[in-house]
């Protein structure tokens, strides 16, 4: 007899949708002066809400904003009060966690289950953790001196803890702040502005700018800015480099990348398996450190692949906002061409192509949890970031092979690995050219510990001590 879960939606009633939304700045929210644009519940293609476009000029008035408040307030205000705000946001964030949680999902399609427990905690986290800092700067190892004006272009992914990511360091370290939030996933950015209202942030210090690319350039083009942190494509990324090469502008790039999962013959089975399937299927693969290549020891590869394929036949896929589900919906229609192109390719070029049996909802966008075994690494979905839940399987024999393949890429940001032995991981992490390596787990995030990559994965860290370096005149 088959059990299931009974479905356990999630109630939207706790959010309340305006039906437009306009810009944040200098601490009040107005019309934009682009054209406006809707954004979509991934999950069914309903409209959630209008948005505005935020033009040139309305890049010139945030900056302009965050400039004032940057002179005349934040960076001259005691980091002890600095911190005081970042705890106080912090605080309603935890308050305000449902109703956070609830929006990630309609907005971006990610599993309720995901948002409510990984996201929100962790961006409350991030910012209970800064507020920290901004007190205790002088033993950072970079100095009190912030650098201005920084402008933050965030990516869809993980909306609300990009934001985190780069506001809470920005602020500690008596930076302002102009945001460009993802056009696909705008809504939790400006709810977050809304909470620096309702903290009395003083105005300007936070700015949400709202747009598509061509807002995002305003912003890297600005001649205002200080300071570029960006997450996001590789592609996207070198633009912006070239863009502010010649210019005093500091800049960090969080970009793409194609970690390995390396699974040794010794490593605790089950173990593995979970954390393989936690890897790549978390967030439906929309991850950039996702573990989208399995290395696993020939010599247990086809009793591992029997044990995948059975955990990947038990999970979920459906409504985001159920609490049974685990893999949601893709973010938009664009990005799951991408995915179905990609895999296309890998049947093309050879790999063998398996899914468990999936009923997909037909409305929204959506892709089932997918294998691909008789992979090489000159494989197309061995070499290119799918962003999906896709998942290539290749096999070593020893760990010189592992490392060879693993470091067979132009990414660099994480990598796995799972074996019983301590002198291996540690030759292991030692070798890999990632910018994390996990040990017997993946996926796992702390702000006391910096992140970041290597290569085409970018450069400069964020989280932990060494995130301050961003925002820091002695960080250079």
């Amino acid at each position: 007899m088959d059990l299931d879960y009974a479905p356990a939606p999630e109630s939207t009633g706790i959010v309340d949708l305006r039906a437009s939304y306009g810009l944040f700045v200098d601490g009040e929210f107005r019309d934009g002066h682009g054209t406006g644009f809707t954004t979509i519940n991934p999950a069914t293609e309903e409209v959630l809400a209008e948005v505005a476009e935020a033009s040139a000029a309305d890049v010139d008035a945030a900056v302009a904003a965050a400039r004032r408040a940057y002179d005349r307030v934040w960076s001259r205000m005691p980091g002890s009060e600095r911190a005081k705000y970042l705890f106080r946001i912090a605080r309603i964030i935890q308050e305000r966690s449902r109703e956070l949680a609830v929006l990630e999902t309609l907005d971006n399609g990610k599993p309720i289950r995901e948002a409510r427990d990984v996201d929100v905690p962790t961006v409350a986290a991030h910012f209970f953790y800064y507020a920290g800092w901004a007190d205790k700067l002088k033993h950072s190892g970079y100095g009190e001196t912030p650098l201005g004006v920084a402008g933050q272009v965030i990516p869809w992914n993980f909306p609300l803890l990009m934001l985190a990511w780069k506001i809470a360091p920005a602020l500690a370290c008596g930076n302002t702040v102009v945001l460009k939030p993802a056009e696909t996933t705008p809504l939790t950015a400006l709810l977050f502005a809304e909470i620096c209202q309702q903290a009395d942030l003083p105005a300007g210090v936070v700015n949400i700018v709202t747009g598509a690319g061509a807002t995002g350039q305003a912003i890297v083009d600005h001649p205002g800015i200080d300071k570029i942190a960006f997450t996001g494509s590789t592609a996207v990324g070198k633009a912006i480099a070239r863009a502010v090469a010649g210019t005093e502008k500091r800049v960090t790039l969080e970009l793409g990348g194609k970690a390995a999962n390396v699974v040794f013959d010794d490593a605790p089975v089950d173990q593995a398996v979970e954390g393989v399937v936690n890897g790549i299927f978390f967030n439906q693969g929309h991850v950039c450190c996702a573990g989208s290549r399995l290395l696993v020891q020939e010599s247990i590869a086809e009793d591992f692949l029997d044990r995948l394929k059975r955990r990947m036949a038990t999970l979920r896929v459906g409504d985001p906002l159920d609490k049974n589900t685990d893999v949601g919906a893709i973010n938009s229609a664009a990005q799951l061409a991408r995915i179905r192109d990609l895999s296309d390719a890998g049947e093309a070029e050879g790999a063998g192509r398996w899914s468990p049996p999936c009923e997909l909802p037909e409305r929204g966008f959506w892709f089932p949890p997918t294998l691909f075994t008789e992979v090489s690494t000159a494989h197309r979905i061995a070499r290119e970031e799918i962003f999906g839940p896709v998942l290539s399987v290749l096999t070593f024999r020893t760990p010189d092979e592992a490392v060879a393949k693993a470091n067979n890429t132009p990414y660099g940001l994480s990598a796995g690995v799972w074996t019983e032995k301590g002198s291996l991981i540690l030759d292991m992490a030692n070798r890999l050219r990632a910018g994390v390596v996990w040990a017997n787990t993946f996926n796992k995030f702390d702000p006391t510990s910096p992140f970041g990559g290597f290569k085409e994965s970018g450069h400069g860290r964020e989280g932990g001590r060494h995130g301050l370096a961003a925002y820091l005149k002695g960080g250079e």
